[in-house]
Protein backbone atom coordinates (compact mmCIF):
# COMPACT_ATOMS: atom_id res chain seq x y z
CA UNK A 1 0.00 0.00 0.00
CA UNK A 2 1.52 3.28 -1.08
CA UNK A 3 1.56 6.37 1.09
CA UNK A 4 -0.15 9.47 -0.23
CA UNK A 5 3.23 11.09 -0.76
CA UNK A 6 4.51 8.16 -2.80
CA UNK A 7 1.29 8.12 -4.82
CA UNK A 8 1.62 11.80 -5.77
CA UNK A 9 5.32 11.42 -6.57
CA UNK A 10 4.51 8.61 -8.99
CA UNK A 11 1.90 10.77 -10.69
CA UNK A 12 4.41 13.63 -11.00
CA UNK A 13 6.88 11.16 -12.54
CA UNK A 14 4.19 10.14 -15.10
CA UNK A 15 3.85 6.67 -13.67
CA UNK A 16 0.67 4.91 -12.56
CA UNK A 17 0.21 4.24 -8.86
CA UNK A 18 -2.24 2.00 -7.03
CA UNK A 19 -4.87 4.66 -7.70
CA UNK A 20 -5.09 8.23 -8.96
CA UNK A 21 -4.07 10.68 -6.19
CA UNK A 22 -6.60 13.25 -5.01
CA UNK A 23 -6.36 16.88 -3.90
CA UNK A 24 -9.08 18.88 -2.21
CA UNK A 25 -7.87 21.70 0.04
CA UNK A 26 -4.18 21.71 -0.87
CA UNK A 27 -4.33 25.26 -2.24
CA UNK A 28 -6.56 28.30 -2.61
CA UNK A 29 -7.66 27.03 -6.06
CA UNK A 30 -8.29 23.38 -5.18
CA UNK A 31 -10.64 23.72 -2.21
CA UNK A 32 -14.30 23.96 -1.28
CA UNK A 33 -16.51 26.82 -0.16
CA UNK A 34 -17.09 26.55 3.57
CA UNK A 35 -20.85 25.89 3.43
CA UNK A 36 -20.19 22.98 1.06
CA UNK A 37 -17.65 21.57 3.52
CA UNK A 38 -20.19 21.99 6.33
CA UNK A 39 -22.93 20.05 4.52
CA UNK A 40 -20.50 17.37 3.37
CA UNK A 41 -19.35 16.82 6.96
CA UNK A 42 -22.99 16.65 8.08
CA UNK A 43 -23.84 14.09 5.40
CA UNK A 44 -20.88 11.92 6.38
CA UNK A 45 -21.83 12.06 10.07
CA UNK A 46 -18.56 13.71 11.11
CA UNK A 47 -20.16 16.49 13.17
CA UNK A 48 -23.30 17.11 15.18
CA UNK A 49 -25.75 19.58 13.66
CA UNK A 50 -24.55 23.15 14.07
CA UNK A 51 -20.86 22.33 14.52
CA UNK A 52 -18.96 25.14 12.75
CA UNK A 53 -16.27 24.74 10.10
CA UNK A 54 -13.20 26.98 9.96
CA UNK A 55 -12.88 29.50 7.14
CA UNK A 56 -9.21 29.13 6.22
CA UNK A 57 -9.27 31.51 3.24
CA UNK A 58 -11.73 34.38 3.80
CA UNK A 59 -11.47 35.99 0.36
CA UNK A 60 -13.11 32.98 -1.31
CA UNK A 61 -14.55 31.72 2.01
CA UNK A 62 -12.90 28.33 1.66
CA UNK A 63 -13.51 25.77 4.37
CA UNK A 64 -10.96 23.67 6.23
CA UNK A 65 -10.56 20.12 4.93
CA UNK A 66 -9.68 18.61 8.30
CA UNK A 67 -7.79 15.35 8.82
CA UNK A 68 -10.91 13.25 9.45
CA UNK A 69 -12.50 14.44 6.20
CA UNK A 70 -9.25 13.90 4.32
CA UNK A 71 -9.10 10.31 5.51
CA UNK A 72 -12.67 9.51 4.48
CA UNK A 73 -12.28 11.11 1.05
CA UNK A 74 -8.86 9.65 0.33
CA UNK A 75 -7.10 13.00 -0.09
CA UNK A 76 -3.35 12.82 -0.76
CA UNK A 77 -2.22 16.46 -0.64
CA UNK A 78 -1.81 19.07 2.08
CA UNK A 79 -1.07 22.75 1.59
CA UNK A 80 1.84 24.71 2.98
CA UNK A 81 0.87 28.37 3.06
CA UNK A 82 1.97 31.59 4.73
CA UNK A 83 0.64 32.82 8.07
CA UNK A 84 -1.59 35.57 6.64
CA UNK A 85 -4.77 35.59 4.59
CA UNK A 86 -5.44 37.60 1.44
CA UNK A 87 -6.84 40.33 3.69
CA UNK A 88 -3.57 40.54 5.58
CA UNK A 89 -4.55 39.07 8.96
CA UNK A 90 -3.46 35.77 10.45
CA UNK A 91 -5.53 32.60 10.75
CA UNK A 92 -5.54 32.66 14.55
CA UNK A 93 -7.98 33.36 17.40
CA UNK A 94 -11.04 31.65 15.96
CA UNK A 95 -14.48 33.13 16.66
CA UNK A 96 -18.02 32.27 15.52
CA UNK A 97 -19.63 33.87 12.48
CA UNK A 98 -22.67 33.02 10.35
CA UNK A 99 -23.11 33.01 6.58
CA UNK A 100 -26.16 34.59 4.96
CA UNK A 101 -27.77 31.16 4.63
CA UNK A 102 -27.28 30.44 8.34
CA UNK A 103 -24.25 28.15 8.04
CA UNK A 104 -22.20 28.36 11.28
CA UNK A 105 -18.49 28.94 10.73
CA UNK A 106 -15.37 29.98 12.60
CA UNK A 107 -13.32 32.94 11.35
CA UNK A 108 -10.01 34.45 12.47
CA UNK A 109 -10.03 37.04 15.25
CA UNK A 110 -9.18 39.90 12.87
CA UNK A 111 -12.02 38.97 10.50
CA UNK A 112 -13.70 42.32 11.19
CA UNK A 113 -16.66 43.24 9.03
CA UNK A 114 -19.17 46.07 8.81
CA UNK A 115 -22.67 45.86 7.31
CA UNK A 116 -23.82 48.31 4.65
CA UNK A 117 -27.38 49.72 4.62
CA UNK A 118 -28.20 47.47 1.63
CA UNK A 119 -27.05 44.36 3.51
CA UNK A 120 -23.63 44.02 1.89
CA UNK A 121 -20.72 43.22 4.20
CA UNK A 122 -17.44 45.13 4.10
CA UNK A 123 -14.03 43.65 4.96
CA UNK A 124 -10.93 45.59 6.00
CA UNK A 125 -7.19 45.08 5.33
CA UNK A 126 -5.50 43.55 8.38
CA UNK A 127 -8.92 43.79 10.05
CA UNK A 128 -8.33 47.52 10.58
CA UNK A 129 -11.59 49.44 10.29
CA UNK A 130 -9.72 52.76 10.30
CA UNK A 131 -8.48 51.88 6.79
CA UNK A 132 -10.69 51.96 3.70
CA UNK A 133 -12.48 48.63 3.16
CA UNK A 134 -10.85 46.30 0.64
CA UNK A 135 -13.52 43.61 0.22
CA UNK A 136 -17.28 43.39 -0.19
CA UNK A 137 -19.60 40.40 0.21
CA UNK A 138 -22.86 41.24 -1.59
CA UNK A 139 -26.03 40.66 0.41
CA UNK A 140 -26.87 36.98 0.10
CA UNK A 141 -23.43 36.23 -1.36
CA UNK A 142 -20.90 33.52 -0.59
CA UNK A 143 -17.50 35.20 -0.83
CA UNK A 144 -15.86 38.62 -1.07
CA UNK A 145 -15.22 40.76 -4.12
CA UNK A 146 -12.21 43.06 -4.11
CA UNK A 147 -12.92 46.77 -3.73
CA UNK A 148 -10.75 48.72 -6.16
CA UNK A 149 -8.89 51.51 -4.37
CA UNK A 150 -7.09 53.17 -7.24
CA UNK A 151 -5.43 56.51 -6.47
CA UNK A 152 -5.22 59.02 -9.36
CA UNK A 153 -2.36 58.08 -11.66
CA UNK A 154 0.24 60.76 -12.38
CA UNK A 155 2.01 59.63 -15.54
CA UNK A 156 4.94 61.95 -14.81
CA UNK A 157 5.51 60.26 -11.47
CA UNK A 158 4.81 56.54 -11.51
CA UNK A 159 7.66 54.81 -9.69
CA UNK A 160 8.02 51.06 -10.11
CA UNK A 161 8.30 50.79 -6.33
CA UNK A 162 4.61 51.64 -5.97
CA UNK A 163 3.69 48.27 -7.48
CA UNK A 164 6.36 46.44 -5.50
CA UNK A 165 5.12 47.39 -2.04
CA UNK A 166 3.88 43.83 -1.38
CA UNK A 167 7.12 42.22 -2.52
CA UNK A 168 10.31 42.16 -0.54
CA UNK A 169 12.82 39.94 1.23
CA UNK A 170 11.02 37.32 3.27
CA UNK A 171 11.12 37.95 7.01
CA UNK A 172 12.81 35.69 9.54
CA UNK A 173 9.41 35.18 11.17
CA UNK A 174 7.86 33.95 7.94
CA UNK A 175 10.83 31.69 7.26
CA UNK A 176 10.37 30.14 10.68
CA UNK A 177 6.66 29.68 9.99
CA UNK A 178 7.37 27.82 6.75
CA UNK A 179 10.10 25.72 8.39
CA UNK A 180 7.87 24.67 11.29
CA UNK A 181 4.83 24.02 9.12
CA UNK A 182 6.79 22.02 6.55
CA UNK A 183 8.26 19.91 9.34
CA UNK A 184 4.84 19.36 10.94
CA UNK A 185 3.13 18.40 7.68
CA UNK A 186 5.97 16.11 6.62
CA UNK A 187 6.36 14.26 9.92
CA UNK A 188 2.75 14.17 11.11
CA UNK A 189 1.12 13.20 7.81
CA UNK A 190 2.03 10.99 4.87
CA UNK A 191 0.66 13.54 2.40
CA UNK A 192 2.46 15.27 -0.45
CA UNK A 193 3.05 18.94 0.35
CA UNK A 194 1.92 21.61 -2.12
CA UNK A 195 3.75 24.81 -1.12
CA UNK A 196 2.53 28.32 -1.89
CA UNK A 197 5.17 30.80 -0.76
CA UNK A 198 3.80 33.79 -2.67
CA UNK A 199 5.64 36.39 -4.69
CA UNK A 200 6.27 34.24 -7.77
CA UNK A 201 3.16 35.05 -9.83
CA UNK A 202 3.46 37.89 -12.33
CA UNK A 203 0.38 40.05 -12.86
CA UNK A 204 -2.04 37.77 -11.01
CA UNK A 205 -5.19 39.87 -11.27
CA UNK A 206 -6.56 38.53 -7.97
CA UNK A 207 -3.51 40.06 -6.29
CA UNK A 208 -3.04 43.30 -8.23
CA UNK A 209 -5.65 45.22 -6.14
CA UNK A 210 -3.76 44.07 -2.99
CA UNK A 211 -6.70 43.71 -0.56
CA UNK A 212 -4.22 43.12 2.29
CA UNK A 213 -2.64 46.60 1.92
CA UNK A 214 -4.30 49.49 3.73
CA UNK A 215 -3.54 52.12 1.09
CA UNK A 216 -2.02 50.53 -2.01
CA UNK A 217 -0.14 52.71 -4.47
CA UNK A 218 0.63 52.24 -8.15
CA UNK A 219 -1.69 50.62 -10.68
CA UNK A 220 -4.35 48.72 -8.71
CA UNK A 221 -7.45 48.89 -10.88
CA UNK A 222 -8.13 45.65 -12.75
CA UNK A 223 -8.98 47.23 -16.10
CA UNK A 224 -6.15 49.76 -15.77
CA UNK A 225 -3.65 46.97 -15.08
CA UNK A 226 -4.68 44.95 -18.11
CA UNK A 227 -4.48 48.03 -20.33
CA UNK A 228 -1.10 48.88 -18.82
CA UNK A 229 0.40 45.62 -20.10
CA UNK A 230 0.07 47.29 -23.50
CA UNK A 231 0.10 51.05 -22.86
CA UNK A 232 2.72 50.95 -20.08
CA UNK A 233 4.45 47.77 -21.16
CA UNK A 234 7.95 48.93 -20.13
CA UNK A 235 6.70 49.91 -16.68
CA UNK A 236 5.09 46.48 -16.17
CA UNK A 237 8.23 44.76 -17.45
CA UNK A 238 10.37 46.62 -14.90
CA UNK A 239 7.98 45.56 -12.14
CA UNK A 240 8.35 41.93 -13.22
CA UNK A 241 12.15 42.26 -13.42
CA UNK A 242 12.42 43.51 -9.86
CA UNK A 243 9.82 41.04 -8.61
CA UNK A 244 11.80 38.17 -10.13
CA UNK A 245 15.01 39.34 -8.43
CA UNK A 246 13.25 39.43 -5.06
CA UNK A 247 11.58 36.06 -5.67
CA UNK A 248 14.88 34.36 -6.51
CA UNK A 249 16.39 35.53 -3.24
CA UNK A 250 13.34 34.36 -1.31
CA UNK A 251 13.24 30.96 -3.01
CA UNK A 252 16.84 30.35 -2.01
CA UNK A 253 16.05 31.17 1.63
CA UNK A 254 12.87 29.10 1.56
CA UNK A 255 14.60 26.03 0.21
CA UNK A 256 17.10 26.23 3.04
CA UNK A 257 14.30 25.91 5.61
CA UNK A 258 11.76 23.76 3.74
CA UNK A 259 14.17 21.56 1.82
CA UNK A 260 12.95 18.44 0.06
CA UNK A 261 9.85 18.15 2.25
CA UNK A 262 7.73 19.98 -0.36
CA UNK A 263 6.76 18.04 -3.47
CA UNK A 264 5.22 20.82 -5.56
CA UNK A 265 5.49 24.60 -5.45
CA UNK A 266 2.70 26.91 -6.61
CA UNK A 267 4.50 29.33 -8.95
CA UNK A 268 1.79 31.19 -10.87
CA UNK A 269 -1.92 31.88 -10.48
CA UNK A 270 -2.21 34.38 -13.34
CA UNK A 271 -5.16 33.57 -15.60
CA UNK A 272 -4.37 33.65 -19.30
CA UNK A 273 -7.58 32.16 -20.69
CA UNK A 274 -11.20 33.04 -21.36
CA UNK A 275 -13.98 30.56 -22.03
CA UNK A 276 -13.33 30.93 -25.76
CA UNK A 277 -9.53 31.11 -25.97
CA UNK A 278 -6.47 32.89 -24.59
CA UNK A 279 -6.97 36.58 -23.92
CA UNK A 280 -3.39 37.39 -24.85
CA UNK A 281 -1.41 36.32 -27.88
CA UNK A 282 1.39 33.78 -27.71
CA UNK A 283 3.75 36.61 -28.67
CA UNK A 284 2.65 38.68 -25.67
CA UNK A 285 3.05 35.73 -23.33
CA UNK A 286 6.53 34.98 -24.68
CA UNK A 287 7.56 38.63 -24.54
CA UNK A 288 6.16 39.77 -21.20
CA UNK A 289 5.65 36.72 -18.97
CA UNK A 290 7.68 33.75 -20.17
CA UNK A 291 11.15 35.20 -19.46
CA UNK A 292 10.30 35.55 -15.77
CA UNK A 293 8.49 32.23 -15.52
CA UNK A 294 11.52 30.54 -17.07
CA UNK A 295 13.94 32.32 -14.71
CA UNK A 296 12.13 31.15 -11.57
CA UNK A 297 11.31 27.67 -12.85
CA UNK A 298 14.90 27.14 -13.94
CA UNK A 299 16.13 28.06 -10.47
CA UNK A 300 13.70 25.61 -8.86
CA UNK A 301 14.67 22.79 -11.21
CA UNK A 302 18.40 23.40 -10.79
CA UNK A 303 18.36 23.66 -7.01
CA UNK A 304 15.41 21.62 -5.71
CA UNK A 305 13.38 18.48 -6.45
CA UNK A 306 10.15 20.52 -6.43
CA UNK A 307 7.74 20.37 -9.35
CA UNK A 308 6.39 23.73 -10.53
CA UNK A 309 2.64 24.39 -10.64
CA UNK A 310 0.77 26.89 -12.84
CA UNK A 311 -2.89 27.71 -12.28
CA UNK A 312 -4.63 29.37 -15.20
CA UNK A 313 -8.32 29.16 -15.96
CA UNK A 314 -9.96 29.12 -19.36
CA UNK A 315 -8.95 27.91 -22.80
CA UNK A 316 -5.15 27.84 -22.75
CA UNK A 317 -4.38 24.92 -25.06
CA UNK A 318 -2.72 27.33 -27.50
CA UNK A 319 -0.32 28.45 -24.76
CA UNK A 320 0.58 25.02 -23.37
CA UNK A 321 3.72 24.62 -25.52
CA UNK A 322 4.91 27.96 -24.15
CA UNK A 323 4.13 26.98 -20.55
CA UNK A 324 6.14 23.79 -21.05
CA UNK A 325 9.00 25.76 -22.58
CA UNK A 326 8.87 28.07 -19.55
CA UNK A 327 9.47 25.05 -17.31
CA UNK A 328 6.10 24.36 -15.74
CA UNK A 329 5.51 20.76 -14.70
CA UNK A 330 1.89 20.90 -13.49
CA UNK A 331 -1.22 22.48 -15.05
CA UNK A 332 -4.30 23.42 -13.03
CA UNK A 333 -7.35 23.65 -13.08
CA UNK A 334 -7.62 22.02 -16.56
CA UNK A 335 -10.88 23.70 -17.52
CA UNK A 336 -12.25 21.08 -19.90
CA UNK A 337 -15.45 23.07 -20.48
CA UNK A 338 -13.51 25.87 -22.23
CA UNK A 339 -13.00 25.93 -25.99
CA UNK A 340 -10.46 23.43 -27.27
CA UNK A 341 -9.75 21.91 -23.85
CA UNK A 342 -10.87 18.40 -24.77
CA UNK A 343 -9.50 15.94 -22.17
CA UNK A 344 -8.40 13.31 -24.68
CA UNK A 345 -6.66 15.90 -26.85
CA UNK A 346 -4.88 17.44 -23.85
CA UNK A 347 -3.70 14.04 -22.69
CA UNK A 348 -2.61 12.95 -26.18
CA UNK A 349 -0.63 16.09 -26.97
CA UNK A 350 0.79 17.08 -23.59
CA UNK A 351 0.34 14.18 -21.18
CA UNK A 352 3.99 13.14 -21.36
CA UNK A 353 5.21 16.62 -20.38
CA UNK A 354 2.53 18.04 -18.06
CA UNK A 355 0.92 16.59 -14.98
CA UNK A 356 -2.77 17.55 -15.11
CA UNK A 357 -4.02 18.62 -11.68
CA UNK A 358 -7.77 19.10 -11.83
CA UNK A 359 -10.19 18.62 -14.70
CA UNK A 360 -12.03 15.91 -12.77
CA UNK A 361 -15.54 17.33 -12.95
CA UNK A 362 -17.05 20.53 -14.34
CA UNK A 363 -17.80 22.96 -11.49
CA UNK A 364 -19.74 25.31 -13.78
CA UNK A 365 -22.20 22.72 -15.01
CA UNK A 366 -22.14 19.06 -14.07
CA UNK A 367 -21.26 19.23 -10.38
CA UNK A 368 -23.71 21.97 -9.32
CA UNK A 369 -26.51 21.33 -11.82
CA UNK A 370 -26.21 17.73 -13.06
CA UNK A 371 -27.64 14.57 -11.54
CA UNK A 372 -25.56 12.25 -9.32
CA UNK A 373 -25.41 9.78 -12.22
CA UNK A 374 -24.07 12.47 -14.55
CA UNK A 375 -21.43 13.44 -11.98
CA UNK A 376 -20.47 9.80 -11.51
CA UNK A 377 -20.08 9.20 -15.25
CA UNK A 378 -18.07 12.36 -15.85
CA UNK A 379 -15.66 11.61 -13.01
CA UNK A 380 -15.08 8.05 -14.24
CA UNK A 381 -14.48 9.27 -17.77
CA UNK A 382 -11.96 11.92 -16.67
CA UNK A 383 -10.15 9.34 -14.52
CA UNK A 384 -9.98 6.97 -17.48
CA UNK A 385 -8.54 9.61 -19.81
CA UNK A 386 -6.24 11.62 -17.57
CA UNK A 387 -5.17 8.77 -15.29
CA UNK A 388 -3.77 6.52 -18.04
CA UNK A 389 -0.01 6.22 -17.63
CA UNK A 390 0.12 8.55 -14.62
CA UNK A 391 0.65 12.29 -14.80
CA UNK A 392 -2.66 13.08 -13.10
CA UNK A 393 -3.87 14.35 -9.73
CA UNK A 394 -7.65 14.40 -9.42
CA UNK A 395 -9.43 17.57 -8.39
CA UNK A 396 -12.49 19.43 -9.55
CA UNK A 397 -12.09 22.26 -12.04
CA UNK A 398 -11.21 25.03 -9.56
CA UNK A 399 -12.85 25.35 -6.14
CA UNK A 400 -16.13 23.57 -5.42
CA UNK A 401 -18.63 26.36 -4.90
CA UNK A 402 -21.54 26.84 -2.50
CA UNK A 403 -24.92 25.16 -2.94
CA UNK A 404 -23.60 22.09 -4.73
CA UNK A 405 -26.02 19.25 -3.92
CA UNK A 406 -24.40 17.00 -1.36
CA UNK A 407 -25.64 13.99 -3.36
CA UNK A 408 -23.45 15.16 -6.23
CA UNK A 409 -20.43 15.51 -3.96
CA UNK A 410 -20.95 12.00 -2.66
CA UNK A 411 -21.32 10.70 -6.23
CA UNK A 412 -17.99 12.31 -7.11
CA UNK A 413 -16.20 10.62 -4.24
CA UNK A 414 -17.99 7.32 -4.82
CA UNK A 415 -16.65 7.30 -8.38
CA UNK A 416 -13.14 8.03 -7.08
CA UNK A 417 -13.29 5.22 -4.56
CA UNK A 418 -14.54 2.75 -7.17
Amino acid sequence: MLTSRERVHLALAHREADRVPVDFGGSAVTGMQVSTVYWLRQALGLDPAGAPVKVIEPYQMLGEIAADLMDILGIDVVGLTGPRTLFGFENVGWKPWTLFDGTPVLVPAAFNTEPEPNGDILMYPEGDKSAPPSGRMPHGGWYFDTIIRQEPIDESRLPVEDNLEEFGPISDADLEHFRAEADRLYTQTDKAILANFGGTGFGDIALVPAPWLKRPKGIRDVAEWYMSTLTRRDYVYRIFERQAEIALGNLEKLYRVVGDRASVVFMSGTDFGMQTGPFISRKTYRDLYQPFHRTLNDWVHHHTPWKTFIHTCGSVIALLPDFIEAGFDVLNPVQCSAAGMDPAELKRRFGDRLTFWGGGVDTQGTLPFGSPDQVHREVRERLRIFGAGGGYVFDAIHNVQARVPVENLLAMFDALQE
